[in-house]
């Protein structure tokens, strides 16, 4: 092996060890037997994760975040699927900068959007309301499903529309029957993302959700304010693990749709 070939592996090493080192902390600690944050472990117990099934403000939370995500995840998977359809169907003018709106809550701090989330609930009666977080995720969740699906329509053949129009399929069922089971990975990917993306969010929860609409980072922050339990490590862990599994996913549905993509 080159000295070459052994510095980029060893500045490979370092990075990933720099990106995974606060997991490498917190989940030993979600383990602890003991109180306190701190090494060597007094011992090895499942006393924080009971301690969160245990809770009905962290069980609350856990189900607030899998109503709001699947909900958001569903809404943002079929307008952001039927807006990258559309555009990869009709090149409408000014199609750079239509796509250009509907990728920016994927580039605005989220601060600024729940900002003007605030401001624009306020008057229709949304704020604090299961609903009005629903939109606002799957708002924020839509673009990760429009460039999916608009990356795998990139190895879509046309051709297979046009079959299926001269063997008398109506544009709905071509899309139905044709387009959508060649581009499902895609689909299902940006699924993945959106859900992970609504999964993650707490700005915009800080700022709309009441009471009874905390999701599970919202109390995890609250936690922090409060008093430092090491229950919040195990959300955590179960929240990292729940990201990986989602990842893993992922990518095995790429290498699907890249496998479905070759000749």
């Amino acid at each position: 092996m080159s000295a070459l070939r052994l510095l980029w592996w060893a500045v490979s090493v370092a990075v990933a060890l720099f990106l995974v080192a606060p997991l490498l902390v917190i989940v030993p600690l979600s383990f602890s037997e003991g109180s306190f944050l701190h090494f060597p472990l007094p011992g090895v117990s499942l006393r924080w994760y009971h301690a969160f099934f245990a809770s009905e403000f962290w069980l609350a939370s856990l189900w607030n975040s899998l109503v709001v995500g699947l909900s958001a995840t569903a809404i943002a998977t079929a307008l952001g699927t039927l807006a990258a359809v559309g555009l990869w169907l009709a090149p409408l003018p000014g199609a750079s900068a239509i796509m250009g709106v509907l990728l920016l809550p994927m580039v605005v701090p989220s601060i600024i959007t729940a900002v003007a989330l605030t401001f624009a609930y306020a008057p229709v009666g949304l704020a604090s309301t299961h609903l009005g977080l629903i939109i606002a995720h799957a708002a924020l969740a839509s673009p990760f499903v429009v460039v999916t699906v608009g990356a795998t329509l990139t190895q879509f053949d046309r051709t297979l529309l046009r079959a299926a129009a001269a063997c008398g399929a109506g544009p709905v069922t071509a899309f139905r029957r044709v387009m959508l089971p060649l581009i499902l990975p895609g689909v299902v990917a940006g699924a993945v993302f959106a859900f992970a993306t609504s999964l993650d969010e707490s700005v915009v929860v800080l700022f709309l959700a009441g009471p009874s609409q905390r999701t599970l980072p919202r109390q995890m922050f609250a936690g922090l304010k409060d008093t430092i339990e090491l229950t919040i490590l195990a959300a955590a862990t179960m929240l990292t693990v729940l990201s990986l599994v989602l990842m893993l996913l992922v990518r095995v549905l790429s290498a699907r749709g890249a496998a479905a993509g070759r000749p």
